[in-house]
């Protein structure tokens, strides 16, 4: 049922996503509307909304059982799936092997719950904030490589296999000594030959479990680029199985946003940015654009910390720019791609 936005009450959630009079995604459907939603939406001269239930868990339109808040529900399923890639690290170093039960177990759920979540942004935003980074970044590799496959036109039942793939294609680490994962100074030669090494051990390991051989491959070739710069074998473009290129950019994206012993994450949109760069010789630049273009979208309405200290929202992308957004500061409008100087040193949710 459509309210006005004037009547909208924090706790009402939306029946479908919300764009602005240029077509820029505002709020995303079945979000649970806070007072910033609310005023984001009055600012961009929204006039009606879908609600589909609204504060007090009735819905318009009949009464179900009161909803639980997105964000918890969320929480509590990522939270399920990086258990569940403890449990696989656990079992292929005790067993050499892992069971595609408890890998369907581990990630069905995750899939199944993030094919409503449009804002990919907020969802990163709000689980990133985390400790066991190799189980964390398993999990996010899992969801960003199921969100490129389901932006590239493949079918559900394709997008959650190429989101399993990604899930599972650090599962060669379980072999590699956790001192040498966490070490916080550079590695030397010997110990970074010894990382390399979790590709083929992951191959391995898959491959003995009888799952489908291109997860496999992916565990293999995702640190391959495809002008032969990468490992373990420097194959080049047309070598590399078209998921392992998927879950190259997945893999690459969410390490950089990442907190890691010798690495301070970086914000969301400078990630991006350097991902553009790669595509030019070393990503496939199809998959990377197609990344980038659906991401653009959900830093609209997002707080960011600029070099000069001062804090303002994201409103709009430069059409042409999409890294340098124009930004709102109390009643002041900046456009970085007039401001070089300045620099977007944190995104983060409002």
């Amino acid at each position: 049922m459509r309210f006005s936005v004037m009547d909208l009450k924090v706790g009402d959630r939306t029946g479908s996503d919300v764009f602005n009079w240029n077509g820029l995604l505002v709020v995303s459907a079945n979000t649970v509307l806070n007072a910033d939603d609310i005023d984001k939406l009055q600012r961009h001269d929204i006039d009606y909304v879908d609600i589909m239930l609204r504060y007090d868990g009735k819905s318009p339109e009949e009464k179900p059982a009161a909803a639980i808040p997105q964000e918890n529900e969320t929480a509590r399923t990522y939270e399920e799936a990086v258990g569940g890639i403890k449990l696989l690290f656990q079992q292929m170093l005790q067993e050499g092997k892992i069971s595609k039960e408890l890998v369907d177990q581990s990630f069905a759920p995750l899939a199944n719950h993030i094919e409503q979540e449009k804002d990919v942004v907020s969802l990163l935003l709000t689980l990133n904030n985390k400790d066991d980074y190799t189980y964390q970044h398993s999990v996010q590799v899992g969801m960003i490589s199921y969100y490129i496959a389901k932006w590239m036109g493949k079918s559900e039942e394709e997008a959650v296999f190429v989101g399993k793939a990604g899930y599972l294609h650090d599962i060669g680490k379980s072999r590699i000594d956790n001192n040498l994962l966490q070490k916080p100074g550079r590695l030397t030669a010997d110990e970074f030959s010894q990382v390399k090494r979790h590709t083929e051990y992951g191959y391995e390991m898959i491959m003995k479990s009888q799952l489908p051989e291109p997860i496999a491959l992916v565990a293999l070739q995702h640190h391959e680029r495809l002008d032969g710069s990468g490992y373990p074998n420097a194959l080049r473009s047309q070598d590399i199985h078209p998921f392992s290129k998927i879950v190259a950019v997945a893999d690459i994206y969410s390490a950089m946003i990442s907190n890691r012993v010798y690495q301070q994450k970086q914000d969301l949109l400078r990630v991006l940015k350097e991902l553009h760069q790669l595509s030019f010789g070393k990503l496939d630049a199809k998959i990377t654009q197609v990344f980038i273009r659906h991401m653009i979208p959900n830093f609209i309405g997002k707080k960011v910390l600029l070099n000069n200290g001062e804090s303002g929202i994201i409103i709009m992308t430069h059409p042409t720019d999409f890294f340098r957004p124009l930004i709102q500061i109390n009643d002041q409008f900046i456009n970085l791609s007039d401001h070089h100087e300045l620099e977007i040193q944190e995104i983060y949710m409002r």
